[in-house]
């Protein structure tokens, strides 16, 4: 979608008006309702339209006005109506108009007593339009003319600066679109080869500095835990790892980012059921919204030192596959017993969380992973579920989640030789990869914490609920949704930059 910001409202097909609590319009809007001799007004009493926020009105063929259709929405109470809110109305208007209307006009003119500054107000609708409008269509080739999207230009008009104000989100919509597409792609196209190949398409142009590990390579790191994981699969495993330096400081702290990259997971010999397997071509999810922030933050340049590490195996069930109750050794030189093959994806953080707190050395670090179905029956598909083994940074992850719309809820974690630590206990090694049925993502947490470095703040998000969705929301459309993408962002521009 092409997105511009006229300092007035253009002719398009579709305009889009707004009004507040109490059918408060907007100088624009009231203009409309002018030129259509009160049919607007005629209108929003006969469907009894308040201004409600997300509220929508539409008129067909206005009278007095070139616009094929005019779009009322809501904004509800001007002052409460901040960034989030604007983002889900640039959702909202984006869905209605998708197959309707070639292009669009939001006008904004004199709107006042915002939550936001104006022009912040129009970047952010913007940025909920085109997040809302994408769609992955590749591999539908029979889609009539009716039933392919049509919306393909978004003007933003009435709010100085927003182009300005828009820049540095463009580069987050990117850094989104490529976390759903690595998502939203079968596994017979993103593999862990293919999967570096796309990054390192995306990351190279931005100046990201780029790691790359083979198989020979771990193994000759000792990553017997990652390797364990990738041993029954013809597709070999691969680490890819990004550093943005935005400081000029090259001595510079780095935050650090670690992603699970499942690329497929069939639970290995722990098999999963047939049932809604497919679904494990996003098992990926954390090592994809790991590398979309990446590329978010690079390309707006952001003021701060951040490594992405994105750890990279297929979990395959053959003849070569790794054993419940095998044994392996951890890059760290900890041992673990694998009880179940299909508790792989905190195998794999394990030995790439290890590497990565050696190498670069940080004072705070974050995973993303699919980890667990347990978050899901916890705190079912609206939250992530966090673990953190520092309040201060369980605070800033929270307030960045609600400000993004990625949100997160806190559950609990034990320390080092606590009674839930101790639940991971192993009879023959120094711990084995599951615990008992009860709190399954409070005991995989517990299982990352002991590859946590002493004095590194350390955060656990565990989306396995939030990386897809079988319904459409406010800003992404059914599928892929790109969680992870907007959190790290507003983090990293809250705590690094500030």
């Amino acid at each position: 979608m092409k997105i511009s910001f006229p300092e007035t409202a253009p002719d398009s097909p579709a305009l889009v008006l707004f009004a507040g609590e109490d059918a408060a319009l907007t100088p624009a809007a009231a203009e409309a309702d002018r030129a259509t001799g009160g049919q607007l007004g005629r209108a929003m009493k006969a469907a009894a339209f308040t201004g409600r926020k997300g509220a929508l009105l539409e008129l067909l063929a206005p009278a007095g006005l070139p616009a094929e259709r005019l779009l009322l929405l809501g904004l509800g109470a001007p002052a409460r109506a901040d960034a989030h809110v604007f983002a889900e109305l640039g959702g909202k208007l984006a869905e209605h108009l998708q197959l309707k209307a070639d292009s669009a006009t939001a006008d904004l003119s004199g709107l006042s007593g915002l939550g936001l500054p104006v022009a912040e107000a129009a970047a952010h609708l913007a940025l909920g339009a085109a997040l809302r409008g994408w769609r992955h269509d590749r591999w539908k080739t029979t889609l009539k003319d009716h039933e392919k999207p049509k919306l393909a230009a978004l003007a933003v008009a009435g709010a100085p600066g927003a182009q300005a104000a828009f820049a540095p989100l463009a580069q987050v919509r990117d850094g989104v679109f490529l976390t759903r597409t690595l998502v939203t792609e079968p596994a017979n196209i993103i593999y862990p080869e293919s999967f570096v190949e796309k990054v390192v398409a995306a990351a190279s142009p931005l100046g990201l500095a780029v790691t790359i590990l083979d198989e020979a390579e771990m193994a000759r790191l000792g990553f017997g835990a990652l390797l364990g994981v990738a041993q029954g699969s013809a597709r070999p495993p691969r680490v890819i790892a990004m550093e943005w330096n935005g400081t000029g400081d090259e001595a510079a702290t780095p935050l650090l980012l670690v992603g699970k990259g499942v690329t497929f997971d069939t639970g290995g010999i722990s098999i999963k059921p047939a049932a809604g397997m497919e679904d494990m071509k996003w098992d990926m999810g954390g090592a994809a919204a790991v590398a979309g922030a990446m590329v978010a933050l690079a390309g707006r340049k952001a003021k701060a030192r951040v490594v992405g590490v994105c750890a990279l195996v297929e979990n395959m069930p053959d003849g070569k596959a790794q054993r419940p109750g095998d044994v392996v050794t951890t890059h760290s030189g900890q041992t673990v017993e694998v009880i179940n093959t299909d508790a792989e994806g905190r195998l794999v953080l394990s030995d790439a969380m290890w590497w990565a707190q050696a190498r670069w050395k940080p004072d705070v670090m974050l995973d993303f992973a699919t980890l667990t179905g347990a978050i899901i029956i916890s705190l079912g598909h609206d939250h992530a579920g966090m673990f953190a083994n520092d309040d201060g940074l369980a605070a800033a992850l929270t307030a960045a989640g609600e400000v993004s719309g990625d949100r997160l809820w806190r559950m609990p974690l034990g320390e080092k030789g606590s009674a839930q630590d101790k639940l991971i206990d192993s009879a023959i090694a120094d711990m084995k990869n599951v615990g008992p049925r009860e709190g399954g993502s409070i005991t995989a947490a517990q299982f990352l914490q002991r590859f946590v470095a002493d004095g590194v703040k350390w955060a656990h998000l565990d989306i396995a609920g939030v990386v897809w969705k079988a319904k459409a929301g406010a800003t992404h459309d059914k599928g892929a949704t790109g969680f992870g993408v907007r959190l790290i962002d507003r983090f990293v521009a809250a705590t690094r930059e500030g």
